[in-house]
């Protein structure tokens, strides 16, 4: 048995085809188009905005006769103004290591905008265990040895299930994959697994904003905090406008511009 924290690592994210977009850009006339995005996905989400309204220069499109210089400044006015739809374009691909079923069976509620592709405990035998443990549980000594000895007493089970049916010793798959569906049923809610799990970057500001809310279950709260850590470095400009506030230990991620 061990005790874990929840895991993120950042395993791909949109990027920019040079040649594609420089030949979109010498169809509009525009060729020596640049702009000072910080990466690709936040350099996407302001071309696939700025073709909107071809506003790539003054003058481009009759209509428009000043328009916004850098990428920051652009992204600010897209997420002031509400027009969170282009931030859809860019997307951004996580493997979540050490998260409890708990959490996943709350994550896969956020379905618009995301993909989703789970540890299967079906054919994945559970001859150890990890859990996260609680801060009502931490804080409290006698709460503490119930909750180690519980999962110990539990991984004892997975063990005996599998020495009872001589599952190492079984030649055929599909009968071991059957044993260990019929063992995990005795597995804890709590028990440690890893789901991979890609969103659109509107997608990633909605659930931030909701599962770091105190009132959010306190491991999603804890896992959404260390996303927000990552991606607020890698992404300044698409959360720029977020403030953080530590509540019972935990981060509350907050934005005057919520559900953009």
């Amino acid at each position: 048995m061990k005790l874990v924290r929840p895991k993120v690592f950042l395993v791909g994210e949109t990027r920019v085809d040079e040649g594609g977009l420089r030949a979109y850009f010498d169809h509009l006339g525009v060729p020596q188009w640049q702009t000072d995005a910080p990466s690709d996905a936040e350099r996407i989400v302001e071309v696939m905005g700025r073709l909107c309204y071809r506003s790539f220069e003054a003058g481009l499109n009759p209509n428009v006769t000043k328009v916004r210089k850098g990428n920051k400044a652009y992204l600010d006015n897209i997420i002031q103004v509400g027009h969170g739809s282009v931030l859809e374009h860019a997307v951004l691909n996580f493997i979540f290591a050490d998260v409890s079923r708990v959490v996943t069976h709350e994550l896969v509620r956020h379905r618009a905008g995301t993909a989703i592709s789970q540890e299967s405990l079906r054919f994945v035998r559970l001859d150890t265990l990890s859990a996260y443990a609680p801060m009502h549980i931490q804080e409290n000594e006698e709460g503490m040895t119930i909750f180690t000895r519980t999962l110990e007493q539990l991984e004892a089970v997975q063990r005996e299930l599998a020495r009872v049916y001589a599952i190492d010793d079984e030649p055929g798959f599909s009968v071991k994959k059957q044993l260990t569906s019929a063992f995990r049923r005795v597995a804890p809610m709590g028990v440690a697994t890893t789901i991979g799990w890609s969103c659109n970057l509107r997608t990633l500001r909605h659930v931030i904003e909701h599962r770091t809310d105190p009132h959010a279950e306190e491991e999603i709260r804890y896992l959404f905090g260390e996303v927000f850590r990552l991606v607020r470095e890698r992404y300044p400009n698409v959360f720029s406008d977020y403030e953080m506030e530590m509540v019972d230990g935990l981060p509350w991620v907050k934005t005057a511009h919520g559900k953009i």
